[in-house]
């Protein structure tokens, strides 16, 4: 068997991301959130209100990175169909 490798189209070719770079947007999303949640019971055992906000904000950050990343993987899957 053997490939025409004028036939062939590569990821940048097409402007697809790899698999590992679609993944790792929504890891880091995912990081951030567990991050947040860690920060803010430490927070609340400190009883340290300014920390405990920083600790939210992170999470609702990670949070909408996260659903902006499952977003862009379910239009990712729509445009293949």
């Amino acid at each position: 068997m053997n490939i025409d490798k004028n036939k062939v189209i590569t990821q940048d070719e097409t402007n697809e991301l790899a698999p590992i770079d679609q993944v790792e947007d929504r890891v880091e999303a995912e990081m951030k959130v567990i991050e947040g949640k860690a920060k803010e019971q430490v927070a609340q055992g400190l009883q340290d209100e300014k920390l405990e906000r920083e600790a939210q904000q992170l999470k609702k950050e990670g949070e909408r990175s996260l659903n902006a990343a499952r977003e862009a993987a379910d239009e990712k899957n729509l445009n293949e169909s």
